[in-house]
């Protein structure tokens, strides 16, 4: 076994633990989710990502598709997701980030088929990301009828612009679904399980007390940068 055929073999392990992790945490049902990572090669890169329509109790690490950044899949592979162009599109645009997760979860779905987004009500949301979980805008009649997924990207990476939100690790998109970042497939995931907390949490709170405030600034500062800053002492060294 060459060294190409081992780093494909690993890449492949990882993305297919980390699917079946988003389904065996709840996150996702049936087939509603796929989870990808980018594997960096010189000047550039080949994406994993999760067959489509292939029920998660059938998936085998041979079934994880690898992908060229311009979307087409290396031969002899099964057709990746769905979801791939969106995929790729936020890989393209946010290179720091190199897992996708995209799920459909019924609290984020809920918050983004109101249109809404997550308010940053407690230190849980605040211990992953400084900001609201940002909630795009409904895509035009256009968007949707040509190239819907890469439109979906483009889409998203535009919001998060507006938004000034382009480290954001969640981002929910108007009427479909969520999409989580992290540095792996594995790390994309958890995201995904946090956001579903997080969104959950924001519904209670707001059921409790309507009238509930975001935390101050302060508070958020500290429990972010307490886990994320050039001097945060969270965990170990």
């Amino acid at each position: 076994m060459n060294n190409q055929d081992t780093i494909f073999r690993e890449l492949k392990q990882r993305v297919y633990e980390a699917n079946m992790r988003l389904h065996t945490s709840g996150v996702v049902k049936l087939t509603f989710g796929n989870v990808s990572e980018k594997w960096q090669f010189e000047d550039s890169y080949l994406v994993a990502i999760k067959p489509s329509g292939v029920a998660y109790k059938q998936m085998r690490p041979d079934d994880i598709v690898i992908v060229l950044p311009e979307g087409m899949p290396l031969p002899g592979a099964l057709r990746p997701s769905s979801d791939t162009a969106t995929h790729l599109v936020i890989y393209e645009e946010l290179p720091h980030w190199s897992g996708v997760a995209h799920t459909h979860s019924v609290f984020a779905t809920a918050w983004a088929q109101s249109g809404i987004s997550i308010p940053i009500l407690g230190t849980t949301h605040a211990d992953y990301s400084p900001s609201n979980v940002p909630c795009t805008s409904a895509m035009s009649a256009v968007d949707i009828e040509i190239q819907y997924e890469r439109n979906t990207g483009l889409h998203l990476i535009r919001h998060l612009q507006t938004e000034n939100s382009l480290h954001s690790p969640m981002v929910l998109v108007h009427g479909h679904g969520a999409f989580t970042f992290g540095q792996s497939a594995e790390e994309s995931v958890d995201t995904s399980i946090v956001l579903e907390e997080i969104a959950q949490m924001a519904y209670y709170t707001l059921r409790i007390n309507p009238n509930a405030s975001p935390i101050s600034q302060r508070l958020i500062d500290k429990h972010y940068f307490r886990k994320h800053g050039t001097e945060k002492y969270y965990g170990q060294n």
